[in-house]
């Protein structure tokens, strides 16, 4: 595997514990306890995945998660907050900025391991496994599955990993509706451990991006999702 994960982690107990659990599990690690150290890291290789903590000594995670979702160079990066902050407000706060998934303090190591195994899988899909490379979604949207991007009459939009993953699912049973309750479960599987609200942020962003047609995601009120094509 050897997946490089970036941990920025100011409380060094907690960054050991992530990185003896990652480092077993086959991926390469590296921990930070700045923001300023993983800047200028991230400046010379860029990692699989980032594990950002909310609160850092000299600075913000989530204006550092803002940065790297509004550079063309690490936006499509995949970012998991970790935090000691587990409210709702914090949680939907850092999916607002972009983030692609958000574990709270205390978490179990082997949860965070096998979302970071699932966020990888479906931020780089296997070229060679997709049944389809693109999909026509109408004449106006087209998804290409090996390149994991969305054009919207003739231009790139830029979804989150998270949000690739939707829409995607959505595309490929147009016209079924899903409960809030299965698109989690298709993400996340049988390890996650976030609100059904996640879901309406995602929605809310894939809507927002696809303009104007992204009045083709209607929601189904009282059961969820469909992608009314």
């Amino acid at each position: 595997m050897n997946d490089l994960i970036y941990i920025v982690e100011d409380e060094e107990d907690i960054a050991d514990l992530i990185s003896l659990h990652l480092t077993k599990a086959g991926f390469t690690v590296e921990t930070f306890t700045t923001l300023h150290s993983f800047t200028e890291r991230m400046g010379q290789k860029r990692p699989k995945v980032i594990l950002l903590d909310l609160m850092l000594p000299d600075g913000d995670g989530l204006e550092a998660c803002k940065e790297l979702k509004r550079n063309e160079n690490t936006k499509s990066i995949p970012v998991v907050m970790v935090t000691a902050r587990g409210e709702e407000i914090d949680r939907i706060l850092g999916l607002e900025i972009g983030a692609d998934d958000y574990i709270p303090k205390p978490f179990s190591v082997r949860e965070l391991t096998a979302r970071i195994k699932n966020l990888i899988k479906r931020s780089y899909p296997d070229v060679e496994s997709s049944a389809q490379v693109a999909l026509m979604l109408t004449d106006n949207i087209q998804v290409e599955v090996n390149r994991h991007r969305v054009m919207v009459d003739g231009k790139d939009i830029e979804l989150t990993a998270t949000e690739f993953n939707i829409l995607l699912y959505m595309a490929r049973h147009r016209g079924w509706v899903f409960t809030r309750e299965q698109i989690l479960d298709h993400l996340w599987g049988d390890e996650k451990a976030v609100l059904d609200r996640t879901v309406d942020v995602h929605i809310k962003h894939i809507r927002e991006k696809m303009e104007p047609y992204g009045d083709l995601i209607k929601n189904i009120r009282g059961v969820g999702y469909k992608l009314d094509l």
